[in-house]
């Protein structure tokens, strides 16, 4: 999986790069690439964004400026880019990511993330150059650099080994493994603890009659 993210602070992605699955993924051959609009605009003083026409708080990315950094990295027009790989605006009007959504990316080839920031993206951005629009949820963050680690965090997980135990992600919430429920609830030790006693179901060591009692859980969770 080929990722790359077009972002005016590169630096969020720092912490992000750590993670073990992330430092797994780009080990098994993923790659997540960062670029700066900043370092390719058209405009003097690094300008990326201007007033919105008709007035209005707040700026807005110009789209010249994402039309020059996605034409420098990639080297044809942003236009045809869209057609050759998904490329996925993060605002919050837009598609809500899912596990649906996730599993879909996960089988893509390559992605480009635009991080919206200040009041957004100028529409055009989204009209010509976007494959899809895609949020996290419906509110308001100050960019798009946490909407991207969050799809690319559940994207790259999806991954041949980017987890420890790849049975890892085979049961867990949503997955079909579970019928698209939330995941069961979990225990560990102490078995008894404050007098909360893990459920006796879990301590038998009968698969079938545990296998059952998660599904149960996991089908009263998504009630």
């Amino acid at each position: 999986m080929n990722i790359d993210v077009v972002t005016l602070f590169p630096e969020a992605f720092e912490w992000f790069r750590g993670q073990r699955h992330v430092v797994n993924s780009l080990a098994a051959g993923s790659t997540l690439t960062l670029i700066n609009p900043r370092d390719h605009t058209p405009l003097s003083g690094g300008q990326v964004d201007d007033a919105p026409f008709g007035g209005g708080a707040g700026m807005v990315l110009r789209v010249d400026v994402i039309d020059a950094a996605l034409r420098a990295h990639y080297g044809e027009d942003p236009v045809d880019l869209r057609h050759t790989r998904r490329v996925i605006a993060l605002t919050p009007s837009g598609r809500l990511l899912d596990e649906r959504l996730v599993g879909e990316l996960a089988q893509e080839r390559a992605i480009t993330l635009l991080c919206g920031r200040y009041e957004g993206f100028d529409e055009r951005i989204i009209e010509h150059f976007a494959s899809d629009v895609v949020s996290i949820g419906r509110y308001v963050l100050a960019g798009g650099e946490l909407p991207a680690m969050v799809l690319a965090d559940a994207v790259l997980r999806k991954l041949p080994g980017s987890l420890g135990h790849a049975a890892s992600a085979l049961e867990e919430s949503f997955s079909e493994a579970l019928g698209g429920f939330p995941e069961y609830p979990h225990y560990t030790r102490p078995a008894a603890y404050r007098g909360w006693r893990v459920p006796e179901v879990l301590l038998g060591g009968h698969h079938e009659e545990i296998q059952r009692w998660r599904l149960d859980q996991a089908r009263h969770r998504n009630q």
